[in-house]
């Protein structure tokens, strides 16, 4: 297998090489074959299990972690980075990264690993996300093992491989901006344009930010449509793509609750549900502000005035297909709010009560299926508690294609039951 990395063209001020660590008695527990055959990937269940365990180099790539910044709920940290993630090299235009395969330089004293319950997670969102049709890093294989990390208690260490066209994320700029090495915002922005957005004029920055600006707004609405909550929208986790990465502590709303919170760790709601769209708009503010020595302000000020036009148009556009509405009426947006409202105040679930409004055509914007916590849980469980991987290979075909009928898993759509609804997620994965 032949690989390049394209990031190391960048030198040695955006990476450190680093070594991935060995971790005992590996296995391969799921391979998303689809991916595999778009990247034109053919190795044995062997090699691949050597390579996506950390054991074996990729097509004799160094792996190398980046460094970036950024702002932590609402608080500047002035150096972050891959502190337990590495790319391994590059497919047909494709990154890949290994999540938990050891520390690097910018581990601030972590362990550098992940551990099962969340990389299964992370593995199943993936899935579930882009059958949604939101923009998302995808996961390419899980890795379970029998090396044992702490967290709130023993587990089992595990590694995601994951897989973008890129993963450079807003705090790759605020670090060197915030370092005042305005030459290397400058590179890496033209190292954004030549190879990510190459319809661009080089030079042309603040059309790349315009980009950012869409594809961002793009995201967002289709976060908000689907019930989605990140939970940890941090600059360091907000792509410069525009694709949802880094799931943590995320779930699929299911009660309807604009105010939902689904990381037990925000104490102040600043990632509630609601909040999403304003939170990111201050995420792109913080970019600008890192871009403003290649972007006057006046021209930042104006670009960010589109962010909520988009947002609106493609979240507009969303919710009248799940409610069927074709033609735009200027009453529109009172029916779907006054539903949503419904929705509240009877405390029903966001899901099942979209799709059941679902005829036709409908049912191709409110899916059946999400990955709704009580079924990670139980995927989860199988996993560590009984090596049962079938579980996984369940939900990731079902959540591959959410808007389909599949016969004999029509209970995979169910409100959760009484032990899973006050299940919490934290950060500690």
């Amino acid at each position: 297998m032949k690989s390049s990395l394209k990031f190391t063209d960048l030198g040695e001020d955006f990476f450190a090489h680093v070594k991935t660590q060995k971790l005992e008695n590996t296995s391969l527990i799921h391979v998303n074959e689809s991916l595999m055959k778009e990247m034109n990937l053919k190795a044995s269940k062997k090699e691949l299990l050597s390579i996506f365990s950390g054991e074996k180099r990729f097509a004799e790539q160094n792996p190398v972690s980046t460094v970036y910044a950024g702002h932590q709920f609402g608080y500047f940290v002035p150096q972050l980075g891959d502190g337990r993630s590495c790319l391994i090299g590059e497919v047909n235009g494709l990154e890949l990264s290994l999540k938990g395969a050891g520390t690097s330089p910018f581990s601030r004293g972590a362990d550098g690993r992940a551990v099962l319950r969340s990389s299964i997670r992370e593995y199943l969102c993936s899935i579930a996300m882009q059958g949604l049709s939101i923009p998302t890093t995808r996961a390419l294989a899980i890795v379970r093992s029998n090396t044992q990390v702490y967290r709130e208690h023993i587990e089992n260490a595990a590694i995601v491989t994951r897989v973008a066209e890129s993963h450079i994320r807003f705090g790759h700029f605020e670090y060197f901006a915030s370092q005042g090495q305005n030459e290397n915002v400058k590179k890496l922005a033209d190292f954004v344009i030549k190879h990510y957005m190459s319809d661009l004029e080089q030079g042309d920055y603040l059309a790349l930010f315009k980009n950012v600006i869409e594809s961002t707004a793009i995201m967002i609405a289709r976060w908000q449509a689907q019930g989605f909550s990140h939970g940890v929208m941090n600059t360091d986790n907000m792509s410069i793509l525009g694709l949802t990465i880094d799931y943590g502590p995320f779930s699929f709303m299911e009660t309807y609750d604009p105010s939902f919170i689904c990381n037990h760790s925000d104490t102040q709601g600043r990632y509630s549900f609601e909040r999403q769209p304003s939170v990111a708009l201050w995420n792109l503010q913080r970019l600008a502000d890192a871009l403003g020595t290649l972007i006057q302000e006046e021209q930042i000020k104006e670009a960010l005035s589109s962010y909520e036009k988009i947002l609106v148009k493609e979240y507009s556009y969303l919710m009248r297909s799940k409610f069927g509405l074709i033609l735009q009426d200027e009453g529109d947006n009172s029916l779907i709010n006054n539903f949503l409202e419904l929705l509240y105040t009877n405390q029903k679930d966001y899901h099942r009560s979209m799709r059941m409004l679902s005829l036709d055509l409908m049912k191709q914007f409110n899916p059946k299926y999400v990955l709704r916590n009580y079924l990670a849980e139980v995927a989860i469980r199988k996993a560590e508690d009984l090596d049962e991987y079938e579980e996984i290979d369940i939900l990731f075909r079902i959540l591959e294609r959410p808007f389909d009928l599949h016969n004999g898993y029509e209970s995979y759509d169910s409100e959760p039951p009484e032990w899973a609804k006050n299940l919490e997620l934290s950060c500690s994965s």
